[in-house]
């Protein structure tokens, strides 16, 4: 059996923050096309490793309903994010608010490889912080950035600083709204 990737997919400024300096990202939302796109690369992942309060941002698809005039690809979302099991990496979170969830109090290396060995999905990591971690711990095995046609000058970072890794382009699109999507593996 092939062991599962650690994915990390980020939407980004183009210059390379997730949020900008006032914690906003709103710049960020996909249009129907890109959120199709998404969907799709997120279709086989069977579990997310979240960071605190990426979980509290994504907790949101637990309860999404589909209203009658909203696009079909947010309610596929919700049913894909439902689908998978959670970890959430948190010293100061007591309780999850969704199914197929629990919580870890630290990333450990160790762990995280197991995961990998044993899963018959791959597993997606996300939050800027945490996978920051999980990159220089050289765990993520490959990156999707969506980068957004505009600079916002500073905020969080998409990936980490002081870690160097060589990575190898997979692929790459470019969408009619100005987003593009570049697909690496990490450690080529």
């Amino acid at each position: 059996m092939d062991m599962a990737k650690l994915i990390y997919a980020a939407i980004a400024s183009l210059d390379g923050y997730v949020e900008d300096e006032e914690g906003r990202f709103d710049w960020a939302a996909p249009d129907e096309e890109l959120h199709a796109y998404v969907n799709d690369l997120e279709r086989p992942i069977g579990t997310y490793l979240y960071g605190r309060r990426m979980y509290e941002t994504m907790v949101f698809w637990e309860t999404a309903s589909s209203d009658a005039g909203e696009p079909a690809v947010l309610s596929d979302y919700a049913g894909i994010w439902r689908a998978a099991e959670k970890v959430v990496y948190s010293r100061t979170l007591q309780a999850v608010s969704s199914a197929r969830t629990r919580i870890e109090r630290e990333l450990d290396r160790d762990a995280v490889q197991r995961l990998k060995r044993s899963s018959a999905t791959d597993i997606a990591v996300g939050g800027a912080q945490l996978a920051g971690h999980a990159i220089g711990a050289g765990l993520v095995d490959e990156c999707h950035l969506f980068l957004c046609p505009i600079v916002v000058g500073g905020g969080k970072r998409a990936l980490p600083d002081h870690v160097r890794t060589r990575l190898e382009l997979l692929g790459e699109r470019r969408f009619p709204s100005g987003v593009v999507h570049l697909h690496y593996r990490l450690g080529a």
